[in-house]
């Protein structure tokens, strides 16, 4: 009797109706299914960030190697180069590029040192050195083709094609890419604008911490008008931001 009295004990109904029973109590969850799904939703949640990290873990280790593997080849990378994988180099040539510190590019930029498209015709293949100096910035599939010296402090505008020499302190766009003011008066320019801008922090930025709500009120702040995240280069300087070269 003792033995049917313990097995009636643990009916496994019993058991579901005191934890539901007890659930009740709990705000914001009513049932043991409600609290399967909530636990499965946060398990999710928890890998699906995990393997994001894990994934940026294993892209920077990726871009170390190459960034590696082209000094080995003889190309010069400076300090803080905020180069990513999808920056197509000159491999073969790569001995004829040298990059400055704190330079930056976009996604999709290719770099040049030779140019072979006489080549069926003259059995010769042009070769040229690509320097660009400390501080230049690239926008999103930019081209610099063999034989050219950029900068120092120079900015190229998205999709520009860089056939010649650009001098120090300017801003270029285009194709072929030509100067259209210098850096110090775009940069007064951005100042001014931001005097009365929207601003929201670095750290702010990050998709992981944003909720619906701040991304609903981004969008109607900047309905008509521009705003600015600042504090990303002091981000990546402190090891914090983009992945850059050591």
């Amino acid at each position: 009797m003792a033995r049917a009295s313990t097995t009636q004990g643990r009916d496994p109904r019993r058991l579901i109706q005191a934890l539901e029973d007890a659930l009740r109590r709990v705000p914001g969850v009513s049932s043991l299914n409600q609290l399967i799904d909530t636990g499965a939703r946060v398990l999710s949640r928890h890998l699906s960030d995990e393997l994001s990290r894990l994934s940026d873990h294993l892209q920077i280790r990726r871009n170390e190697r190459r960034w590696q593997r082209l000094r080995e080849m003889g190309m010069t990378i400076g300090r803080q180069v905020n180069l990513p994988a999808s920056t197509w180099i000159d491999t073969s040539h790569c001995h004829l590029i040298s990059i400055g510190d704190f330079c930056g590019f976009g996604e999709g930029c290719l770099i040049l040192a030779h140019d072979a498209m006489c080549n069926e015709w003259l059995d010769a293949t042009r070769l040229g050195r690509v320097t660009i100096h400390e501080s230049c910035h690239f926008g999103a599939r930019t081209v610099i083709l063999p034989g050219v010296d950029i900068g120092p402090r120079v900015i190229v505008g998205a999709g520009s094609v860089v056939t010649k020499s650009i001098p120090p302190n300017s801003v270029a766009v285009g194709n072929p890419a030509k100067v259209v003011c210098r850096l110090d008066d775009l940069l007064d320019k951005q100042r001014a604008r931001m005097k009365d801008a929207a601003i929201w922090q670095y750290e702010q930025m990050d998709p992981a911490r944003m909720s619906e709500a701040f991304r609903q009120n981004m969008r109607e702040v900047l309905q008509d008008r521009d705003g600015f995240s600042v504090g990303g280069m002091r981000a990546t300087r402190q090891g914090r931001g983009n992945a850059v070269t050591s």
